[in-house]
């Protein structure tokens, strides 16, 4: 096969790996297809207001909105909004306070995908876990059932083949945070 003809084939990937990512894939679009039509258009509303270009739009209505009160001023028109320009102040004050809750209402959404993609970081770890610990008490079975090898015992392989108890290490991390905290007190405490 030449050069080329290897670029034109498309890349197979092993089939574990395939549906690894169809599963990463249905959970985003699933979370897509939950989102209300409202966080749909808060999401593209944000989506436009973080594009580097709404800021040049920004900056472009301020200047003309001074540039045309101030011309109105020069020519003897009436002005819409004198210098200090207070109706400016309160459409960008009530900008700010738009864009920070179209921000919120985003980042809460996409907080709820970072939650699923979490937990399902959890599920796997802990599932790849018990099968480590599985594979680790299948060699050692082999281990002391192959004549040819001296049957001894591995503490540490033996601790290593039984599972962890999730609760069991939420508990430990727990006390140990406990400690750390209670200890980072008594410091303070003791340096003041």
């Amino acid at each position: 096969m030449s050069e080329v003809d290897l670029e034109a084939t498309p890349e197979i990937l092993p089939a574990h790996i395939e549906q690894t990512v169809q599963a990463i894939a249905r959970l985003h679009a699933e979370h897509h297809r939950n989102a209300t039509p409202l966080q749909r258009i808060v999401d593209r509303t944000t989506a436009v207001v973080a594009h580097p270009s709404f800021i040049v739009v920004v900056t472009v209505a301020v200047l003309a909105w001074i540039a045309g009160n101030l011309l109105a001023v020069r020519l003897g028109g009436m002005r819409l909004d004198g210098p200090a320009f207070p109706w400016l102040q309160g459409a960008g004050e009530l900008a700010a306070i738009y864009i920070t809750t179209l921000v919120l209402m985003s980042q809460r959404r996409k907080d709820e995908l970072s939650e699923l993609r979490e937990q399902l970081t959890l599920e796997l770890a802990i599932m790849t876990e018990q099968k480590g610990a599985k594979i680790i008490a299948l060699i050692e079975e082999m281990r002391r059932d192959n004549p040819l090898i001296a049957n001894r015992v591995d503490l540490q392989a033996d601790a290593m083949s039984t599972p962890a108890d999730p609760t069991a290490v939420i508990e430990a991390f727990k006390e140990t945070q406990e400690d750390m905290m209670a200890a980072a007190t008594d410091q303070t405490r003791a340096e003041a």
